[in-house]
């Protein structure tokens, strides 16, 4: 199990409940999976308290979910009872789909795991992606993020018990460079079509931390 048992006491705790669309996923998504339809199958990694639920909905894809954390899941799964069938309490690392997805959407999920754990979930979500598909990630963290440097080494990208800032009591976090993303996106079978640096610098409060994470799309070859 790769799922991190501190995700779900944040959700049990009341936080983290982000219930807005992220907006770099709602761009993405106009920009790059275009065009889209009812038999469009979406899947969405970690779907956490459903946030991009409702904009999946009002653009009318058929989407699908899978989260770790039973607590939130359940609680998601009330407010969208037509999905009930298709919102999943699961370990998307291990995860055997029986669908074929077009496009397979990720906001900071896969980058809350370990190298090894990384590498085996692409290749597995690969394998249930149709040619052509397309992964959509948006804020893999950066080695430039100032929190970077903090917390236990659990591998040369992936730190934990972070004692400070937007990642204390969550676990796994991973630090990526280009070169490493690249990698790990070509191993597992995709060709990385698009990668952007976002880089946002506090001046109040916390003057000088910087936020520095990776936005990508990624096509299964």
């Amino acid at each position: 199990m790769s799922f991190s048992a501190q995700w779900n006491q944040v959700y049990c705790e009341g936080s983290n409940i982000s219930i807005w669309p992220w907006s770099d996923l709602v761009s993405y998504i106009h920009r790059y999976a275009k065009p889209f339809s009812s038999n469009t199958k979406v899947l969405e990694i970690g779907f956490g308290a459903g946030a991009n639920i409702s904009f999946f909905l009002s653009i009318g894809v058929d989407y699908y979910g899978i989260e770790g954390s039973d607590s939130i899941a359940t609680r998601v799964r009330e407010w969208y009872p037509e999905l009930k069938d298709k919102l999943k309490t699961g370990d998307f690392i291990h995860q055997k789909f029986l669908d074929i997805y077009d496009v397979v959407v990720d906001r900071s999920s896969m980058t809350h795991n370990d190298t090894n754990a990384i590498r085996r979930g692409l290749k597995n979500l690969c394998a249930a992606m149709r040619p052509g598909a397309k992964y959509i990630g948006i804020d893999w963290f950066s080695t430039s993020h100032s929190d970077y440097p903090l917390g236990e080494v659990i591998d040369e990208f992936t730190k934990c018990n972070i004692p400070e800032g937007q990642f204390v009591g969550v676990g796994n976090v991973h630090f990526s460079t280009k070169e490493h993303i690249l990698e790990l996106f070509t191993e597992a079978g995709f060709r990385v079509t698009r990668l952007e640096h976002k880089q946002n610098i506090s001046e109040i409060p916390n003057a000088g931390h910087l936020f520095a994470s990776w936005n990508l799309i990624a096509e299964k070859v």
